[in-house]
């Protein structure tokens, strides 16, 4: 049965964007707050129908040039 179990986890594709509310949560802020880090263009985004998804590549890359 883990047979099983790891072939199906090693077929799936590793996430290459994250919803707004994935955003939201990782920076600890609302949704109203993510909507805009987007609005104002700091990250390359997609979208499918009415989501919004918003690149890992280019949010990891904004997250790591930012000081704290």
């Amino acid at each position: 049965m883990s047979q099983v179990i790891e072939s199906v986890q090693n077929n799936v594709p590793e996430k290459r964007t994250y919803k707004v509310e994935d955003i939201a949560a990782m920076l600890n802020i609302g949704r109203t707050s993510a909507y805009n880090l987007i609005k104002e263009g700091h990250f390359k985004t997609v979208r499918v129908g009415n989501a919004i998804r918003v690149s890992k590549k280019s949010f990891d890359k904004w997250l790591d040039e930012q000081t704290f």
